[in-house]
């Protein structure tokens, strides 16, 4: 199994220290791992030939078309397409097809830093045994695809001069069916340190397991095994 770590943007989500956080569990978990540090390895058959895992961390990204074209078009064939906060859905506003493809987008995270509580919501592998738990980072407040398979939300209360995002239900992380691929995404996660809380690392670990197939899941939606 092969892994490609794509990775790069606006330095302030550590790209770098955050993906090689995940790098050895990917390897203990059967996968050999390939990192890119451009967004052109998205247009080349060869480097994406028996990727089937996609990590990216790339936040602020203007994917050319023949990028974009290269990676929605490999993940919908059946590769798994994963990755956490502003590295997946604060990059890629202008590419239609890309937005559709991860079901989510960030719109903005009211007062910075915050303590909020992430709720589970129903079962799944990926946050099976996991309960409530509190965090301090920044509470993403998304626009999101009603089809979502929703694994963890938060609640926003309308403070940090957001009134209008009062008692808002927010999806924190969740899967998506992509034609043949899987789709995960985590809205924690700014830094290391935000990587580092328990819940949310065992939630991105074993979402990196769900899109590279590993995990399975056959009572969720669209699965098959």
């Amino acid at each position: 199994m092969r892994a490609l770590i794509v990775r790069g943007g606006w330095e302030g989500h550590e790209p770098v220290a955050c993906t090689e956080m995940f790098r050895e569990f990917l390897t203990g978990n059967g996968f050999t791992v390939r990192v890119a540090e451009s967004l052109d390895v998205y247009t080349d058959p060869a480097a994406l030939a028996g990727a089937g895992l996609i990590v990216q961390c790339w936040t602020g990204a203007r994917f050319t078309s023949e990028q974009e074209n290269g990676l929605v078009r490999h993940i919908r064939s059946g590769a798994g397409f994963a990755g956490w906060h502003g590295g997946i859905i604060a990059t890629g506003y202008e590419s239609e097809h890309y937005q559709f493809m991860v079901g989510g987008r960030f719109v903005g995270h009211p007062g910075g830093f915050v303590d909020y509580t992430v709720d589970i919501a129903g079962e799944h592998p990926v946050t099976a045994g996991l309960e409530s738990f509190r965090v301090h980072t920044e509470q993403y407040f998304c626009h999101v695809d009603p089809t979502l398979e929703v694994l963890a939300t938060t609640t926003f209360t309308g403070d940090h001069g957001a009134p209008e995002t009062a008692g808002a239900v927010m999806p924190v992380a969740w899967t998506r069916r992509f034609g043949a691929g899987r789709v995960f995404v985590c809205t924690l996660g700014h830094g290391p340190a935000d990587l580092a809380v328990p819940q949310t690392r065992t939630i991105i670990e074993r979402g990196l397991l769900w899109a590279g197939g590993i995990i399975r899941c056959g009572g969720c939606a669209g699965e098959s095994g």
